[in-house]
């Protein structure tokens, strides 16, 4: 029952430059390489930054234009212009870039990519060094595990694994991902778990909970907590 990490899912051989290729050496690579971005590496394999398409097409959009940057412009527009400009990877990319860990779960990643609006996250060891890229079309790979893997995985991992029910009592139906929970549990409040613990697998999509239940505990917990 085990969370698909970043490191499950990740490229881990990575087109890279370094910070002085130029401008067009740049624009080849992605054309050539079918790809968006690109990290920029040091010597060391450490990620300074990122250098995508959007960053390549300032120079397109102002076209010799007067790029001098006022004095109280705003900081994104001042950037644009900087970039238009620019000549190396150095002077054009993203920086600092932002980076996820290989061992981190793919929500996290998820999350990363939502706040920064990134299509695409260098994945970096302790040190700071390259060793893969993630993209969003790869965090919908948890979604691709078939019927049969995830109702193993609600039997053994959440009903058995941590509730200890015995796997006659609930009935455990699975299509294209969605989970449906019928049957009979002691507690409400187990009920509750089975539901939660089984949106948080890899590979579903949504959960039906129809659980029956011998014992309201969640109205003696309110009270408990009310009286306190």
């Amino acid at each position: 029952m085990r969370a698909l990490m970043v490191r499950d899912v990740m490229t881990p051989i990575v087109v890279t430059v370094a910070p002085d290729l130029g401008y067009k050496q740049i624009a080849d690579l992605l054309v050539d390489m079918g790809v968006s971005a690109v990290p920029v590496v040091d010597g060391d394999g450490r990620v300074l930054g990122v250098v995508s398409e959007a960053d390549l097409l300032y120079k397109v959009e102002f076209n010799g234009a007067d790029v001098h940057a006022g004095l109280f412009e705003r900081r994104r527009s001042r950037r644009a212009k900087q970039k238009a400009v620019g000549e190396t990877a150095a002077e054009l990319m993203t920086s600092p870039a932002v980076t996820v860990a290989a061992a981190v779960p793919l929500t996290v990643a998820a999350q990363l990519m939502e706040r920064h609006d990134a299509k695409r996250l260098p994945v970096v060891d302790d040190a700071g060094k390259l060793v893969g890229i993630v993209a969003r079309r790869d965090l919908l790979r948890r979604y691709l595990r078939n019927d049969e893997d995830i109702r193993a995985d609600v039997l053994e991992g959440v009903l058995l694994g941590v509730l200890w029910l015995d796997p006659i009592e609930v009935d455990v139906a699975v299509a294209d991902g969605h989970v449906t929970l019928t049957g009979k549990v002691d507690r409400r409040s187990t009920a509750q778990i089975a539901a939660r613990l089984t949106r948080g697998l890899d590979g579903v999509v949504g959960v039906t909970e129809d659980l029956e239940w011998g014992f309201d505990d969640t109205t003696l917990q309110h009270r408990y907590t009310f009286d306190v």
